[in-house]
Order: structure tokens, then C-alpha cells, then sequence
């Protein structure tokens, strides 16, 4: 039996793949005047942006961000779930160190007394505020969002929260209902509002008063869309109109996938209108016209989602902020859009565990703007003139979303946390995750737009918990006590491998000589991870053209 915290290193070893080392900055070399930060956290928003390429999508704010960041194309997180993945990228270690694999446990008091983020930017003389979804509210954030540990001041959650997931969808019987599907009408929900815009404006508010403060800050927006239920503006829709929208590429369930990765998407079958499908569990397929309003609706909360990004950093520019301030974009996990026939988080293939990443730093990803001009003005996703901006510089290598407490903290001239040994409970202030300060140092006249590293040293980590080897109705979400299988999964540039082994909720053990399955996707030839050939490789023995 070995400690899960040394689960992913020895999974690492089985395979060959070895962890590229990253220098950490000395503090002061990318910054010499304090940097402000803002961090942009959106909630199961997946790569479908234009800057990453999806042609459908209409998100113009993000994409102008991106045109002066550089945007990471393969930033993978390490849990496909909300609590887990927060707490991990906030304090820089693993799930197998924060012991936080479910929503019910505050790693302070579970596993250990980490530093945060906003920890030590605070520590190191920040202002720093929350704003929104930023910590997983509730007991895997000590009912306080990690206060007052976090932040200077109490955080911030909109008043209409709490009508997200309540009786404010009108259906077309004319009736109201908690449904997936909420297009509205804003003027007649409660209080006239929506969460992520009144997150937008309170986010202002702040940035307003920051503005004459001579301490720098750090300040944590977290937005709510395009999570579910897809409550949002209606007129949104009008940007997709059905007869666009197509199905995912892969809509059924691949034939050699494991039970045990199977994810049930219970989640979406307590909403009222797909409780009205009388869908069999666990596989039975959604009908393919509600298929396509799923897919509408998801990607109409994206383009809503959008304009609370641009008139957030409208404002940012508009109090000549934008020159002094790093903005980092990014997501907790993606959200499968019906691939593997799935409607969920929940996993560990790419659809949920691959996050945009993007990191905007003025004068570094792009020049400082002449005077009287503007860097995020905001645009109209309506506006059908709009320019298709592409991103800035982008990095083709595997990064894990461990790496944003090191990479800001670099950023901004901070020490940057020493590597944790391992294990790390005892240790407060360390990270896990890489460097990437690295992937900053290029000159303004590089005419490469893509930045590389040696691509058969790069490997990103997740893992995902089951009660069970079957799909059962606590599939996806799992009781810390009712963990039975960890599947640890590895993704390289050439593959994605998954063991799913024994694992003793109590003793937080994993058991990697009990594997109960495994999965071996080849990513060239089969990027939608649909050929799962661990069983034709020897019990899983990768083969050696795989190996580093």
C-alpha cells in the first residue's frame, strides 16, 4: 500500500516520464514596482473559446485578453470537480496532499495548515479581496471562504445566488421550474438581477476604491456561468441558433471505456426538465434535440459570461489600472458537452480536465499602451463586425493548474514558494506545481508566437474518485467515507494513461497493486480519448514507442 501523496510520483516512475525542474525567480525579475493582480475564475468553462480556436463560440472580451496574454493551449487541472480543484490550485498542492476529494472537509483542520494564494499575497503586503465563486463555498472553505486567512476584507457573494438553483425558469407551459435549460428574462427574476452581474459590478465598486490606495492588490472575481443550471439573459441565445449547433463528435459510449470511468451526470437528471425525458440510468442517451439546446445553452452562458469579463476589464482600463495590474484567466475544470456520451464533470478525460489559461503582464506579454489608449475596450459579442482577435503568444506544453501560486507569485517580484518535499503536511508554505516563469522570458521581437519546452518531460496529474467499479447514483459525486477506486491519471504529449486502484478512504491509502482497470488513450491518432487500448498492451504495459 502506498500513501496517495506518493501515488502520482509513482505512477510517474511506471511510466518513464520525468518532471521537468523549473528555476524559480528571483523576486524582482519580472516586476520592480508591486503589480496588482486580478484573478478571473470561472466555474466549468472549457477550452470553447475563440481564442482557443472554436469557431462557433462568440467570446470577443476573453479574446482580446488573450491577444495581449499568453495563453497556455494545454493546461490541464487536477480534479473534474468543484471543492477539490478550487482548494488545490489556491494552495498549490495536489488533492492527495489537500486530502479534499468531495465538499466536506476544511484542509486547514484535515490535512494541513497550507497557505493560499491570497495568503501570501496578503502576507506580502497586498489589499486582497474576493469576489464571487473563488473558494468553493462551504465547508471545504470553513463557511468563510478562508477567512480571515485569504482576505483583507470579508468576500463577496451576490444576494441573487441563492435563487440559482430554485423555481425561476419559466418552461413552455408558462409555469415556473427549477430546470437545466433557464433562458429569462433578467427584469423579471428576483431582485432583477443575476449573480455574475452583480459580481461584475461589486468587482468595479472595488477596483474604484483601489484606484487612490497606495497598497497594491490582488482581487479574486469568480464567476458563476456557465456551471448549471444555464441561467442566463435569453437573448443570448439568438447567438446560436439551433439549426447551428451540432452534436459532440463522439456522443456514445465508447465501447472499451471501463464502468468504473463512467460518470452517470446525476447532477443534470434532478432538473425538472430532463427528469421530463424519463432517461434510463445510467447510459440511456438524451434525445438528440435536447441535446442541441444543452449545447446552445452551455455555450450561450459562455458568450453572457463574456460581457461580465469585458466590462470588468473595460473598467479596469478605464481607471488606468490595466498598466499596473497582472490578469490571470482560468477555469476550475471543463464541463463534457455530451463526448463519451457524458453531461458532466466528474472524469478524467481532457473535455474535463483541460482549463484555458491565459496570463496578461503589462509591458511583458505586450507593450504598454500609449496614452489616451485602451487595451480592453469593451465588445459587443452582437456586433457582427467585431474582429476575430487571435491570441498574443501561446504555449503548446502540458501545464497543470498547480502552477498558478508559483507563476503569480513570480510575476509580481514575490519570492516564489520552494518545491514541498514529500510528503508535505508538516510544511505550510510550498508549492507542487511548476514554474512556469520560464515560458515570460521572450523577447518583444521573437517572431515565434509558440513557446516549447522538451515536450517528453512535460506530464500533468489528475485523478478522479468511484464508490464503485459501476456507475451508481453517487458515482460522481462521492463521500469522502464511501471513496472505494482512485483512478490516477497521466497526460503526456503522446498519451493519456489511467489505473483505477483500491483505495482506503480512511487511512487516504492507494493500493497500486490492486488495479481494478485501466485506460490507454494514444492522443495523435485518437485525440477524443475514444480507443482505449490498456488491454491490448499487456495488462497496460505501455509500449516502448510510447516511452520518453
Amino acid at each position: 500500500m502506498l500513501p496517495p501523496c506518493r501515488g502520482l510520483l509513482w505512477l510517474g516512475l511506471v511510466l518513464g516520464s520525468v518532471c521537468s525542474s523549473l528555476e524559480s525567480a528571483a523576486p524582482g525579475e519580472l516586476a520592480t514596482d508591486p503589480l496588482n493582480v486580478l484573478l478571473i475564475i470561472v466555474d466549468d468553462l472549457r477550452p470553447s473559446l475563440g481564442c482557443y480556436g472554436d469557431q462557433l463560440i462568440r467570446s470577443p472580451n476573453i479574446d482580446q485578453l488573450a491577444s495581449h496574454s499568453l495563453l497556455f493551449q494545454n493546461a490541464f487541472a487536477q480534479q473534474a470537480v468543484c471543492a477539490p480543484s478550487r482548494v488545490s490550485f489556491l494552495t498549490g498542492r495536489r488533492p492527495d496532499t489537500t486530502r479534499l476529494y468531495d465538499f466536506n472537509s476544511y484542509w486547514r483542520v484535515h490535512a494541513g495548515n497550507f497557505s493560499t494564494i491570497p495568503q501570501y499575497f496578503k502576507e506580502n503586503g497586498y489589499v486582497t479581496m474576493s469576489v464571487g465563486k473563488v473558494f468553493h463555498p462551504g465547508i471545504s472553505s470553513n463557511h468563510s471562504d478562508d477567512s480571515p486567512y485569504s482576505w483583507s476584507i470579508p468576500p463577496y457573494h451576490p444576494s441573487s445566488e441563492k435563487y440559482e438553483n430554485t423555481k425561476t425558469c419559466r418552461g413552455p407551459d408558462g409555469d415556473l421550474h427549477a430546470n437545466l435549460l433557464c433562458p429569462v428574462d433578467v427584469a423579471d427574476v428576483p431582485e432583477g438581477t443575476l449573480p455574475d452581474k452583480q459580481s461584475t459590478e461589486e468587482a468595479i465598486r472595488l477596483l474604484e476604491k483601489m484606484k487612490t490606495s497606495t497598497s497594491p492588490f490582488f482581487l479574486a472575481v469568480g464567476y458563476h456561468k456557465p456551471h448549471i443550471p444555464f441561467r442566463y439573459p435569453k437573448e443570448f441565445q439568438k447567438l446560436y441558433p439551433l439549426e447551428n449547433i451540432t452534436l459532440a463528435p463522439d456522443p456514445q459510449v465508447p465501447a472499451g471505456l471501463p464502468p468504473v470511468a463512467y460518470n452517470p451526470w446525476m447532477d443534470i437528471r434532478q432538473r425538472e426538465d430532463v427528469q421530463a425525458l424519463n432517461l434510463s440510468m445510467p447510459y440511456g442517451p438524451i434525445p438528440v434535440d435536447f441535446q442541441r439546446k444543452i449545447r446552445q445553452s452551455y455555450f450561450a452562458s459562455v458568450s453572457y459570461l463574456d460581457t461580465q469579463v469585458g466590462r470588468l476589464l473595460s473598467a479596469l482600463d478605464d481607471l488606468q489600472l490595466a498598466n499596473s495590474t497582472i490578469i490571470a484567466f482560468t477555469s476550475d475544470h471543463g464541463w463534457a458537452l455530451g463526448e463519451h456520451g457524458e453531461w458532466a464533470k466528474y472524469s478524467n478525460f481532457d473535455v474535463t480536465t483541460r482549463v484555458p489559461l491565459m496570463f496578461y503582464v503589462p509591458g511583458r506579454t505586450a507593450p504598454f499602451p500609449d496614452a489616451g489608449e485602451k487595451l480592453f475596450s469593451y465588445i459587443d459579442p452582437f456586433d457582427p463586425l467585431s474582429e476575430v482577435m487571435e491570441p498574443g503568444r501561446q504555449a503548446l506544453d502540458l501545464v497543470e493548474l498547480l502552477s498558478l501560486f508559483p507563476t503569480l507569485a513570480g510575476l509580481a517580484g514575490l519570492h516564489v514558494p520552494p518545491r514541498c518535499p514529500s510528503p508535505s503536511f508538516h510544511v505550510e508554505l510550498c508549492r507542487e506545481g511548476q514554474n512556469l516563469l520560464k515560458y515570460f522570458r521572450f523577447h518583444d521581437s521573437e517572431e515565434d508566437p509558440y513557446l516549447h519546452a522538451n515536450p517528453r518531460e512535460l506530464i500533468a496529474y489528475s485523478q478522479y474518485p468511484r464508490p464503485a467499479d459501476s456507475p451508481q447514483w453517487n458515482s460522481d459525486k462521492p463521500s469522502l467515507k464511501d471513496i472505494k477506486v482512485m483512478g490516477y491519471s497521466i497526460r503526456t504529449i503522446d498519451y493519456r494513461y489511467t489505473v483505477w486502484v483500491t483505495f482506503n478512504p480512511d487511512e487516504f491509502l492507494a493500493n497500486f497493486s490492486d488495479v481494478h482497470a485501466g485506460e490507454l488513450y494514444l492522443v495523435d491518432s485518437d485525440p477524443l480519448q475514444d480507443h482505449n487500448m490498456y488491454n491490448d498492451t499487456q495488462g497496460g504495459d505501455l509500449p516502448l514507442s510510447l516511452m520518453p
